[in-house]
Parts: structure tokens; C-alpha cells; sequence
């Protein structure tokens, strides 16, 4: 396989040239934002995506995970790697500056992004899903649970996950069966969920679970759901992981790919949890989370992508085979003009799944810092309309 080495240069021309850096740097919070920085900030990714999270996407592949003393096992060069990623500020980039984040555009957080699923898919998730539970505690969460978890889920001291999926329950959320019961200032959450990736690690002390689940007498449907905050471990009066809460990992899916990444089976029994936004308004603050998902998951489409076509442009430079007009004896497969048209179709695809996403990203900063209201709502109607290209036409 191929070394993987970021593609710096193209990601500066989207975001300079089509998603309009110098524009956005005009709106406030952003004036810092210079062509320069972007530049040092994506040089500096791309080195830790090439030199440390990269060399691990086999080694996780190989190593898979596993369950031990009731504890998800990763590769420890995932730990490694994610250890790293949290020293150098990398989990905070686009964060509020308020929890510890240095507020940088979501333009430059999806290029930086991209780099870390190019590099490894699997161990990239992790940090994808923690940024998902911010926003979604940010915008539903009171201001306890803010204090209690923001800072640490911000700057990836502690990592968040999403849990929808039932035994009985997939795309089906309606059916949905996990209970909570109100106790005091806090609910008692029993169940199991499925499919919840970086559902438990040992990358991180504790794990933040953003959990839909049914109060008593709860409507019929998805409109009875809500969101519950459910900590692997419950903050002590220090504000650090204390004691482990009733969340107990059942086992770890058997995949056909990303084996590095675990996708848990997850039991709660009597865990308990804290409410986010009111009762039965659980699946709109779940789509908080779910919306910034789905453009990154978008994302991963063009990650792959671009990582397969350095892989087959390294073959096509390797592979001996045939002959070629204007070439003595055998060549390279490069030389043949319609594996050159391969490999050039595939680069003017990525090109523009790059361009749609990007652009969308600055389409949703702008919606976010614009001053102006009704320019606020046009950029965010846009963001509402490209976002399902991202998700359904790049994957």
C-alpha cells in the first residue's frame, strides 16, 4: 500500500478560490484568518496525518478490537496517535473558545478533517462523533451540564458517542424502547443500543453518550423520545471521571472493514442520565447532532476516495504491462491513455465532490457569524440543500 500524503495544495485552491476564505475572514471572530494560516495550519495537519495517524490504519485493520474485563481494547497505537491528536489542539480547532476550542471556521475543520479519514478512517470516527455531542450540548444542554462537560468533550479529553439504533429499532425510531425515569435532578436510563460507534475505548477515561430514549406515559411514536447526557463515568466534585455509571458494554460487531473502530453493543442499566432540551423533544436535539454528521460523513466519501486514487496512481506508476505507442519495450500501465483517463476522471470527481462539500462548509459558517439576519437564513437554506448532495451523491 501506498503511502498516504494529504493533498494540500488542492484544498488550499477550494477554500481560497471557491469557498471564498478571504470573504469569510471578513465576518467577526474570523478577521485572523489569513490565507497564510490556513496554509501553516494544513501543513501542520498534514504532517501529523501522514506521519502519525496514517501508519496505524493497518495496524488497527490487523489488530481489530476487543473486549477485556468489561473494557473496549483498541490498537495501542490508536491511543498513541489520538494522545497526539490532543496535545497538538487538534480536537478544538473549530470549538467555542469558551470550552477551550480556538474557533477557527468549520471550512478549515472539514479539510483537517478529511486529512484524518484519508490517513485512517477507523480511528478518525472518534473524533467525528465527540464533535457531533458538542454541538448538540451546546445548543440543548443547560448551563450545568455545559460546565460539567463542554470543555473536556471540546478538547477531546473526553470523547462523545450517539446512540439511536435498538435491537428492534433501526432506521425505525419510533420504535425505540429504552426507558428513563425521572429521579431527583437526574433520570435512570435502561436499555440497549446498537451500532454505537467509539461506543467504549480505552483512548480516553471517560465516554459522554448522547442517548434517545422514553419517559413514563411518553407520546406514541418518535414525538415521545427524548435526549439524555449518560456518562461512562460520573463526574467526581473535582469535575474528573469518578465512578463508573450503569453503562456496560454487551460486545463488539464483527465488520467487513474499519475493524480498528468499535462498534459496541451497549447495555444501560438504571445509568443515570441527564435530560437535554425538554422531554419528547429528544429527535429534534438528536439532529443537531445527526445534521453535522451527515456532512461529514459526506467527507468520508471524498477521503476514501482521494486515499484509493493515491493508491492507484502509485500502481499505475508500478504496474509493468504491454506496450505503448512512442515507448520502447514494455511500460508502465501509466502510459496507456485509457488508464490515464481512469485516473484523470476519478481526480475531476474528487475535485468537485471536494468543492461541493467545502463550499457547503463555508456556506454554514456564514450562516452561523453573518450580522445579518436574513442573510444568515439564505446561507442556511443553502446549507439545507447541499448538504443531502454531500451525503447522498459523494458516498
Amino acid at each position: 500500500m501506498s503511502e498516504y500524503r494529504a493533498p494540500v495544495r488542492e484544498m488550499l485552491f477550494v477554500i481560497n478560490e471557491l469557498a471564498g476564505l478571504e470573504q469569510l475572514s471578513r465576518l467577526s471572530g474570523f478577521e485572523e484568518v489569513t490565507p497564510d494560516l490556513v496554509e501553516a495550519i494544513l501543513q501542520e495537519a498534514a504532517q501529523l496525518a501522514d506521519e502519525v495517524i496514517a501508519p496505524t490504519n493497518q495496524i488497527g485493520d490487523a489488530i481489530g478490537t476487543r473486549v477485556e474485563d468489561g473494557q473496549v481494547r483498541v490498537a495501542p497505537e490508536f491511543s498513541a496517535a489520538y494522545r497526539q491528536y490532543v496535545d497538538g489542539g487538534w480536537a478544538g480547532l473549530t470549538g467555542n473558545p469558551k470550552h477551550g476550542g480556538q474557533g477557527l471556521p468549520f471550512l478549515i475543520n472539514v479539510a483537517v478533517e478529511e486529512m484524518w479519514q484519508s490517513a485512517n478512517l477507523a480511528w478518525s470516527l472518534c473524533p467525528l462523533l465527540t464533535q457531533g455531542a458538542v454541538h448538540a450540548l451546546e445548543a440543548h444542554g443547560s448551563d450545568q451540564l455545559r460546565a460539567a462537560y463542554a470543555s473536556r468533550l471540546t478538547t477531546g479529553e473526553w470523547t462523545g458517542t450517539m446512540n439511536l439504533s435498538e435491537p428492534q429499532a433501526g432506521s425505525d425510531l419510533a420504535a425505540i424502547r429504552t426507558q428513563a425515569v425521572p429521579e431527583g435532578d437526574h433520570y435512570r436510563i435502561s436499555g440497549q443500543k446498537i451500532f454505537i460507534t467509539y461506543g467504549d475505548h480505552d483512548m480516553t477515561e471517560n465516554v459522554i453518550h448522547l442517548v434517545l430514549a422514553r419517559t413514563k406515559d411518553a407520546p406514541e411514536e418518535s414525538r415521545g423520545l427524548s435526549l439524555f447526557l449518560v456518562p461512562k463515568r460520573l463526574p467526581d466534585k473535582d469535575g474528573n471521571a469518578g465512578d463508573l455509571n450503569g453503562v456496560k458494554v454487551v460486545s463488539v460487531e464483527n465488520k467487513l472493514g474499519i475493524h480498528g473502530s468499535p462498534t459496541c453493543v451497549l447495555s444501560f442499566e438504571n445509568a443515570v442520565g441527564f435530560l437535554l432540551g425538554s422531554e419528547h423533544n429528544g429527535l429534534a436535539c438528536m439532529f443537531t447532532m445527526m445534521n453535522h454528521a451527515r456532512l461529514n460523513v459526506g467527507l468520508e466519501g471524498i477521503s476514501i476516495a482521494a486515499r484509493a486514487y493515491q493508491q492507484a496512481l502509485a500502481h499505475a506508476r508500478e504496474r509493468v504491462q504491454g506496450s505503448a505507442p512512442g515507448h520502447e519495450g514494455r511500460v508502465t500501465i501509466i502510459h496507456h491513455p485509457d488508464v490515464r483517463r481512469m485516473l484523470m476522471t476519478i481526480k475531476a470527481e474528487i475535485e468537485a465532490m471536494r468543492a461541493v462539500a467545502y463550499v457547503t462548509a463555508a456556506e454554514l459558517d456564514r450562516a452561523r457569524h453573518d450580522p445579518d439576519p436574513q442573510r444568515r437564513a439564505t446561507y442556511q437554506a443553502r446549507v439545507d440543500l447541499t448538504t443531502p448532495v454531500v451525503k447522498g451523491w459523494i458516498t
